[in-house]
């Protein structure tokens, strides 16, 4: 993972928050960058994306900010909040589920358990935006992407469960397996080659 951008003037809880999102190890199939950081949300930030390859193509993509304000003047519970977003074409049968929506909202809240972040004021939406061409486009297949956006605040400047959240909630959006379980199907392709 590249450096997160100069914090070297920033408070000692920022830099030690930006330091601290490099801890995680990142899955094989998951490429991290440093992006510019939106200017004008809080008086300090950093902000990655993600791009999650599976089976040679490009399964999924995302976004963290991490915002810190220490003099409390925006309307968060702790002088950090995270910004997560995450977006993923889905198979038409899971686009249709009417569950769906709860389903990756569970993503989100079993990762942040999973991996016991202490935070508070979650928020967020969850979104499906199915797409059909007409005319011209009438040939191409029908589409539907899902879109995770949510936000909370860390208790401390410790960031890196928060961190591994993100990266889970790609992972769940991309549909790749738990890290601790084997994929079936390659070991089935290795052993009849």
């Amino acid at each position: 993972m590249p450096p997160l951008g100069r914090v070297d003037d920033a408070p000692p809880a920022f830099r030690r928050a930006v330091e601290s999102l490099r801890a995680p190890a990142v899955r094989s199939e998951i490429a991290v960058e440093d992006i510019p950081a939106p200017k004008r949300l809080a008086p300090h930030a950093v902000a990655m994306s993600a791009t999650v390859r599976s089976d040679d193509e490009d399964a999924a993509f995302g976004r963290l900010i991490v915002l810190y304000d220490p003099e409390g003047t925006r309307d968060w519970p702790t002088p950090f909040r995270i910004v997560v977003w995450v977006s993923a074409d889905l198979e038409t049968e899971i686009a249709a589920d009417p569950l769906l929506g709860q389903v990756a909202w569970s993503w989100l809240t079993e990762a942040l358990e999973g991996r016991g972040t202490s935070h508070c004021g979650l928020s967020g939406t969850v979104t499906r935006a199915t797409t059909e061409g007409f005319a011209d486009k009438a040939d191409q297949p029908v589409t539907t992407e899902l879109e995770l956006r949510a936000s909370w605040s860390p208790d401390a400047d410790e960031l890196s469960a928060d961190m591994e959240v993100w990266l889970d909630l790609l992972s769940a959006a991309a549909g790749l397996p738990p890290v601790d379980v084997a994929d079936i199907a390659q070991r089935r392709g290795r052993a009849e080659g």
